[in-house]
């Protein structure tokens, strides 16, 4: 049986970053990733205007009913046609995309740890974590960049829902993690020490009878304690 894996964190903290390599290393042919965006919900009834307008930090924006469904049929082995959505216009693409279930099924997003029912389905829940800086400064280069976003725009939703939502909902959600990754730094260790515990849930998948051995003992107690935290500092 497939073995999820949630990957949550604040916005910008190096989610997909850290999930795009830490499944390279252990094999792109092992591993479904779906990411939390695609889950927003439809908004073709609404304008271009109201859906600027949308709070989409707001837990109202996610389609909780179908994302729930699609992580239980892929858990249970069963193909899905996964919702893609479009950060230019703010709304769902009228084309799906098939996603069939491997070994190892990675789900990540800000929310990945806050829905009670998603964290039942999860085998492994990680938290990655970042200083509010490098946080700001990543979605503020990236939203310019990448999804065509004003200067004005990128402050002020950080300002009135991005930071507000991280303190109330995200923050908490690390109580549920399994483990708390810090990724300050993009040269930090979280990579690698992620790819031990990942080829872990590897060998579960491919062996239900499978003693799991810490294999990040392997590393310093310096290197451990710089990657994984107890908690985190809003």
């Amino acid at each position: 049986m497939p073995r999820i894996i949630l990957i949550g964190g604040g916005s910008s903290s190096g989610k997909s970053y850290v999930a795009r390599n830490v499944i390279k290393n252990v094999g792109e042919e092992n591993v479904t990733h779906i990411t939390r965006d695609d889950y927003y919900r439809d908004q073709s009834n609404r304008t271009r205007e109201e859906r600027n307008a949308v709070n989409y930090d707001h837990p109202k924006a996610f389609d909780w009913k179908l994302r729930r469904k699609q992580i239980s049929d892929l858990k249970n082995g069963k193909t899905i046609q996964k919702p893609k959505y479009d950060f230019k216009v703010r709304n769902r693409r009228k084309e799906t995309e098939t996603i069939v279930p491997r070994k190892l099924i990675v789900i990540e997003g800000i929310r990945a740890l806050v829905d009670k029912e998603v964290r039942s389905r999860g085998d492994l829940l990680v938290f990655i974590t970042a200083s509010p800086e490098v946080r700001f400064l990543r979605r503020f280069i990236r939203d310019h960049e990448e999804r065509g976003r004003s200067y004005e725009n990128i402050v002020s939703q950080y300002l009135n829902t991005v930071a507000p939502r991280y303190s109330e909902i995200i923050a908490p959600s690390s109580n549920y993690a399994d483990r708390i990754v810090n990724n300050d730094n993009v040269s930090n260790h979280s990579i690698e020490v992620l790819t031990c515990v990942f080829k872990e849930e590897l060998k579960k998948a491919e062996d239900p009878d499978f003693v799991e051995t810490d294999k990040t003992n392997e590393f310093s107690e310096d290197i451990l304690n710089r990657v994984f935290q107890k908690s985190v500092k809003l």
